[in-house]
C-alpha cells in the first residue's frame, strides 16, 4: 500500500520540478531575446537597464521637463509640474498625432498609454494649462478658462505661444525641449 501512493506522489514531484526548470528557461530565453532586440535596435536600452535608470535620474535631480507642441506654423511650449501624470507623458515623447477640438475652449490629443496620475494636483486656471482629463485618457490643451473637475489633472502650463493653442488643428508633433 505504501508503494501505490508513494510512487504517484514522486511522479507529481517530478512533474512539479520540471516544470519549474521549463519555466526558468523559458524566462532566460526571453531576456536573451529582449537582449539580442536591444542590442539590434541600437538602443541598448533594456527596462530596468542602468541607462533607463539614468534618464530617470535626470528627472530626479530636479531637471526641468519641458516640451513644444508643433502643428503648421504655431508652436506652444510648457513646463510641465513634477507629478507622475506628468513624467507619464514625457517618457512618451515624441509622438505625432492627431488633436481635437472639444468645446469653445480646448485642443485635446490622446496618448498611446495612459498616464499616471497618483498624487498629481487637480488642474486649476484657464488658458494655458496642460490638463490630463483621466476618464477619457485625453490631455487637454486649454486656451479658455474651464471650470474645475475632480478627473482633470494639471500637467504643467504654457511658457510661450501659449495665444496659438485656439490656431492648432490637425497633426501635431509634440517633443521633448531642449
Amino acid at each position: 500500500m505504501k508503494k501505490v501512493i508513494t510512487l504517484p506522489l514522486l511522479a507529481m514531484l517530478l512533474i512539479f520540478v520540471l516544470s519549474g526548470c521549463s519555466q526558468a528557461v523559458q524566462e532566460g530565453t526571453a531576456q536573451t531575446a529582449q537582449q539580442n532586440e536591444a542590442s539590434l535596435s541600437g538602443t541598448g536600452t533594456l527596462p530596468g537597464s542602468e541607462a533607463e535608470a539614468a534618464d530617470e535620474t535626470d528627472l530626479e535631480k530636479g531637471e526641468t521637463m519641458r516640451i513644444t507642441v508643433k502643428s503648421g506654423g504655431y508652436e506652444i511650449s510648457y513646463e510641465l509640474n513634477d507629478s507622475k501624470a506628468a513624467e507619464s507623458l514625457y517618457s512618451q515623447l515624441p509622438l505625432t498625432l492627431e488633436q481635437e477640438d472639444f468645446s469653445n475652449n480646448e485642443k485635446t490629443f490622446y496618448p498611446p498609454e495612459k498616464l499616471d496620475v497618483t498624487d498629481t494636483p487637480l488642474a486649476e486656471g484657464g488658458t494655458g494649462v496642460l490638463a490630463y482629463y483621466e476618464p477619457w485618457g485625453d490631455v487637454v490643451m486649454f486656451y479658455g478658462d474651464f471650470s474645475s473637475n475632480g478627473s482633470l489633472y494639471e500637467l504643467g502650463r504654457a511658457v510661450s505661444g501659449e495665444e496659438n493653442i485656439s490656431q492648432i488643428s490637425g497633426t501635431i508633433e509634440i517633443y521633448k525641449a531642449d
